[in-house]
């Protein structure tokens, strides 16, 4: 580890002409580019900016019983479901609202529901 703190004090003190000339020998002999390996971070870091998902589904999971009526009104107004289909879907929960839609729409269907006094969660 000391041949190594050497090596490293030994760089410091090279101009920027002897380190470009440093740089490219490395390349040289190793087969390797410094772009390629400054490049490597960067990609390593996208998968985690994917993490996010691009669609969700939006999940009722609750309504205030005292709500119930405007609650399906808004849901008939997200879906374009008949008043039948979305009574039902207030009924028999956790239902299924909307599916794969884009987070923003989603976080906005979230809001609407969520208005009307609805426990709402995006998968």
């Amino acid at each position: 580890m000391a041949d190594l703190k050497k090596f490293v004090d030994e760089v410091k003190e090279l101009s920027v002409v002897e380190l470009n000339d440093l740089v490219k020998l490395i390349e040289e002999e190793f087969g390797v580019s410094a772009a390629a390996v400054s490049a490597a971070p960067a990609a390593a870091a996208a998968p985690a900016a994917a993490e996010e998902p691009s669609t969700v589904t939006v999940h009722m999971t609750a309504i205030d019983a005292a709500q119930k009526i405007p609650t399906i009104k808004v849901v008939r107004e997200i879906t374009g479901l008949g008043l039948g289909e979305a009574k039902g879907l207030c009924d028999n929960l956790p239902s299924v609202i909307k599916e794969n839609v884009s987070m923003e729409e989603g976080k906005e269907l979230a809001e609407k529901l969520k208005a009307v006094g609805a426990t709402v969660e995006l998968k």
